[in-house]
């Protein structure tokens, strides 16, 4: 299972891909995202069955925020992402949600690089000095 987030350049959206492993999913036809960002209805967010028995889909949040979910297997078995940012207790089950955070990562400061030297700045370079030898 994983998470994995990418941020618009604005940085009012982010886009996640939610992904249930083939471990994750054992062996199920149908798997819903199923949260907060979708009134946690039951079957509104389906996921793509791959080749190899995972399911994944890409579901655009906005920033800033967290989202609870869980995973729904074959309509009767709730999940959680086992990568999820944190957890969270349920209101409605004796249980936890998944929690997605889509708070915007600060960008890293850039080092400062020291502005160029001006002509101004420069040094003159050293003269070089010739003494003639006096011939006899």
């Amino acid at each position: 299972m994983s998470l994995k987030k990418t941020f618009s350049s604005d940085g009012k959206k982010c886009t996640v891909v939610f992904n249930v492993n083939v471990n994750a999913a054992a062996g199920a036809e149908k798997v819903y995202l199923v949260g907060e960002f979708n009134s946690w209805d039951e079957t509104s967010i389906p996921m793509k069955k791959d080749p190899d028995g995972s399911f994944s889909v890409k579901k655009q949040l906005e920033t800033n925020k967290e989202y609870q979910f869980r995973y729904l297997l074959d309509g009767k078995t709730w999940i959680n992402d086992w990568k999820a940012d944190k957890y969270v207790r349920s209101e409605l089950a004796n249980d936890d949600n998944s929690v997605v955070d889509t708070t915007v990562p600060k960008a890293a400061k850039a080092a400062k690089k020291p502005a160029p030297k001006s002509a101004a700045d420069k040094k003159p370079a050293a003269k070089k000095t010739t003494t003639k030898k006096a011939s006899k």
